[in-house]
């Protein structure tokens, strides 16, 4: 069953807005995507991420001029760092959430596996969505979760440029450890992913410990590398060999054919067409 949109903003003062203004309209899914779906958010410290997707007016994918396919909402000003408190809000038109998902973004992948507590709004569109998830996998999000793991080590000990350290976390613990938390989030999901073909949510035990440990600073440097540096190496000898239930490329005849009929569905459901 839908829940209204402006239910669910109603509370919100959106500083920084950009995108496509009419996504709200027709909004099929939103979910809630930050620490607080790993299990691994700490209180009083994380900001609040939501993802959701949409269907795009006929005009929009039928005619001509920009299209941009998404909209961003953030309750901070353009420019700013978001904390504890703040939301931050990102919503993609179907088209282009399924690219994001057929490469195996990690992000764009929680909102098919998040548990029912953290889903904020979703009709039988979305729920049909939701249900494509496993049949979305490939071994490309193994792949791109390597990727992502090896950039936030990276940024973990300032390697990347245009990336500092949060200095309040180096202070305290010699290192940032968010960073590493993720680096080392994203190495155990994806073997997860790749070995057995799916994402849980949120994260199991004993690796939820191990990342909250990274997270609160409880691990020296030296031994968030080891742990992301073993998940790492794990993930790509699993890549290498194959082994893997996951086709090593998405079907995109399938994904486009489904992606086709529900747009053609919704758009006569809501007198779209004429």
């Amino acid at each position: 069953m839908a829940t209204s949109t402006d239910d669910v903003d109603a509370d919100r003062t959106w500083l920084t807005e950009h995108g496509d203004p009419t996504a709200t309209e027709r909004e099929v899914l939103r979910t809630v995507v930050g620490s607080g779906v790993h299990g691994i958010a700490l209180a009083g410290t994380d900001d609040h991420d939501e993802m959701g997707v949409y269907l795009e007016h006929p005009r929009a994918v039928l005619g001509v001029g920009h299209v941009d396919g998404h909209y961003v909402a953030r309750t901070v000003p353009e420019g700013h760092r978001s904390h504890h408190g703040d939301v931050d809000l990102v919503l993609y038109s179907l088209r282009r959430y399924l690219a994001l998902v057929l490469t195996g973004n990690p992000t764009a992948l929680l909102p098919l596996f998040t548990p029912a507590a953290d889903v904020v709004l979703t009709t039988p569109l979305g729920e049909r969505l939701r249900a494509e998830g496993p049949a979305l996998l490939s071994q490309r999000a193994g792949h791109r979760f390597s990727g992502y793991l090896r950039s936030q080590r990276e940024r973990m000990l300032g390697a990347a440029s245009g990336a500092p350290n949060r200095p309040e976390l180096v202070a305290a613990h010699g290192y940032d450890t968010k960073y590493a938390s993720h680096a080392l989030r994203l190495a155990v999901q994806g073997v997860e992913v790749v070995r057995h073909g799916r994402l849980t949510l949120p994260m199991p035990e004993p690796e939820r410990t191990l990342v909250l440990e990274v997270k609160r600073g409880e691990r020296t440097q030296e031994e968030a590398l080891a742990l992301i540096d073993a998940r790492g190496a794990e993930l790509e000898e699993l890549l290498a060999s194959g082994r893997s239930p996951l086709p090593e490329h998405p079907d995109l005849d399938a994904v486009s054919a489904w992606s086709t009929a529900e747009h053609l569905r919704y758009w006569a459901e809501h007198d779209l067409l004429g």
